[in-house]
């Protein structure tokens, strides 16, 4: 019998629901079909992958996909290890349409051999929001004492928080949930806004979800080593060690996870003060880097989490994994782009500032990265003058610059404003009201205000008022004009290339990340999953050249959409410049190429920058 993939269709309107099949073939997961399903019905989707279940590890993200509040295009995003649990609902993939007609839970179970049982539950969600530990831990603890005797095993809880009511950023978060209590390894839909959209499209506030249904997932682990060993002459688990050795601990650097590898290999290409360490010379930012950054802020993040005991610091998102990858302090786990945005970025060089900047976000269900490059934003527009405090409805002043910084206090400062900026944008004090997103905001300030103020704003602009703030790494590419930015849809290595191959090689990245989020799969596997997954699915479904052929034409379709806007920030254009002289004067890179862009920036940057932009595009649509 032909294997199907089951979608459950939930109209959050009137509570009817349907069970649809899609065979295998002209659909293959999460990604295609919520690209159909969004096409449609403009449907909000979650599921899982075909190997969700199965033997092989990382296999069990739950990857949201739909027209993105914040993007103002097709959008994915995925969560680790939430996949585990929905697997046992029976299903691949739940689309969302219509809106409650009052702020609601939705409830989803299932017991073996009998139908999901599906509910929408209002929601009284001032009060639950303002209760407990409050925002988005409070609606998981809420919808957990309401309906965790109805599950055998334990559920999982999508939560969003006050964010995606007041912003186009909120984001889904989740925790696993270990005999009946809340872990505090939350994990993250973040990047896309589908916090937002859930709740302002569908009026939900969070998803809870699980069940006992039993389905037939790959278990073989004596042939599956088989396959490891005819490809790599290494077991499963032993190339999956080697390939995830960065995000557990990496014996030579000493650190592990995203925040201490990053960091410990970040040099000069730090980004601090709202991307103005840029215009500093080398040894000034390796200064900043080693004082601050590596004898500090990392110094705490080794000795608090690196070198505890691991059975405290080193926790997994849910499903049995051996990279370990979520690194804990208490309540506390580290990332390095969210520690990156409202860390350095931010002017905040502390673990105990960095914790309570972040952790209120959290609470508040922001995305990380995109409300960290906000912050650090509306700081330095604060600290020039171009918006007073009253206008932005905080009582402190923000530091940004190396000068008379003290690394403990000073963060704490800037810590304690990014939480007064956080709560004026939840309440819309003086001009923050981001209903529209910050990019409509800052054009609108910059009416009265003047350019200069937009020009501080690092994002990639898309469509009438989609934006992002671009992944945190000192590179042209995470500035590329995809049709998706903000995840690592594009080429992200610190190198120079001629910008219509840079165009080429975002693309080729996509096409190879699109497999994992067809398939379900967390990246950090990537070392070997890019390579085998298509193998896998050949030898487990017959079709490996067309889950191939699939994700090629899904990246060309998501790519005719593609409808990015040059950059709108001058900021933007000083990011690329100043990374081009860095590739010559850091990186000894002589060519050619390099002196001729550097030249045409420097004699002039508008249409040196508009050039460059296009040849990276045109790199992009010719290979998509």
């Amino acid at each position: 019998m032909e294997t199907q993939l089951k979608v459950l269709h939930v109209d959050a309107a009137s509570g009817f629901y349907k069970i649809e099949r899609f065979p295998i073939g002209p659909f293959f997961g999460p990604v295609d079909l919520g690209l159909h399903l969004a096409g449609k019905h403009n449907a909000l989707s979650f599921g899982t992958g075909l190997l969700c279940g199965s033997i092989f590890p990382g296999s069990n993200r739950l990857v949201f996909s739909g027209f993105s509040p914040c993007w103002g295009g097709f959008y994915i995003s995925s969560m680790g290890g939430a996949g585990l649990v929905f697997d046992n609902l029976g299903i691949n993939l739940c689309a969302i349409r219509g809106k409650a007609g009052t702020p609601s839970l939705l409830y989803l179970n299932r017991t073996h051999g009998e139908e999901v049982e599906v509910e929408i539950v209002p929601m009284d969600v001032d009060r639950v929001w303002s209760s407990g530990r409050g925002g988005v831990y409070a609606v998981m603890a809420e919808a957990l004492w309401r309906f965790s005797e109805r599950y055998k095993e334990d559920p999982r809880v999508l939560a969003v928080g006050p964010a995606a009511r007041s912003s186009d950023v909120g984001a889904v978060v989740s925790v696993p949930i270990v005999k009946g209590e809340l872990t505090f390894v939350d994990t993250w839909a973040g990047r896309g806004g589908f916090g937002s959209k859930l709740f302002q499209e569908h009026g939900l506030v969070g998803v809870i979800y699980g069940g006992t249904y039993l389905d037939e997932d790959f278990r073989d682990r004596k042939v599956a080593n088989e396959w490891f060993e005819q490809k790599y002459n290494k077991k499963m688990v032993t190339k999956d060690m080697d390939a995830t050795v960065k995000y557990r601990h990496d014996p030579d650097l000493d650190t592990g996870g995203t925040f201490g590898v990053n960091y410990k290999k970040m040099g000069g290409k730090l980004l601090a003060f709202n991307y103005r360490s840029i215009y500093m010379s080398e040894d000034e930012r390796k200064s900043l880097q080693q004082t601050f950054v590596h004898d500090h802020y990392l110094k705490q993040f080794n000795e608090e989490i690196i070198n505890a005991p691991r059975s405290e610091s080193f926790k997994n998102c849910g499903e049995p994994c051996v990279a370990l990858c979520k690194k804990m302090r208490g309540e506390f786990k580290k990332d390095y782009e969210p520690y990156q945005c409202m860390g350095p970025l931010s002017g905040i060089f502390d673990q105990r500032a960095a914790e309570k900047l972040n952790h209120h976000a959290d609470m508040l269900g922001f995305d990380g990265i995109s409300i960290g490059g906000v912050i650090s934003w509306l700081m330095e527009c604060q600290s020039e003058g171009l918006l007073t405090k009253a206008e932005l409805g905080v009582t402190l002043e923000p530091v940004l610059t190396q000068e008379g910084f003290d690394v403990v206090a000073t963060s704490m400062n800037n810590a304690q404003l990014g939480v007064e900026l956080l709560d004026s944008i939840i309440a819309k004090r003086g001009v923050l009201d981001m209903s529209e997103g910050p990019r409509q905001m800052a054009k609108k300030l910059g009416k009265q205000k003047g350019q200069t103020l937009l020009d501080r704003f690092v994002y990639c602009a898309n469509a009438r008022r989609g934006w992002m703030v671009p992944n945190q790494y000192w590179t042209p590419g995470v500035l590329s004009p995809m049709p998706i930015m903000g995840k690592y849809y594009m080429h992200y290595a610190d190198e120079f290339l001629p910008p219509r191959e840079l165009g080429r090689k975002d693309a080729e990245r996509m096409r190879k990340e699109l497999v994992l989020d067809q398939a379900g799969y967390c990246r950090f596997h990537r070392g070997w999953a890019e390579e085998m997954l298509p193998e896998i699915i050949g030898t487990l479904y017959g079709k490996q050249a067309e889950f191939l052929s699939n994700v090629s034409d899904t990246a060309s379709r998501i790519g005719s959409r593609n409808a990015a806007v040059y950059w709108e920030s001058a900021r933007n254009v000083d990011f690329v410049l100043k990374a081009l002289e860095r590739f010559r004067d850091v990186g000894g890179n002589n060519s050619g190429a390099l002196a001729e862009w550097i030249d045409a920036f420097t004699k002039d940057p508008k249409e040196a920058a508009l050039n460059y932009w296009f040849e990276i595009r045109k790199g992009i649509e010719e290979t998509l």
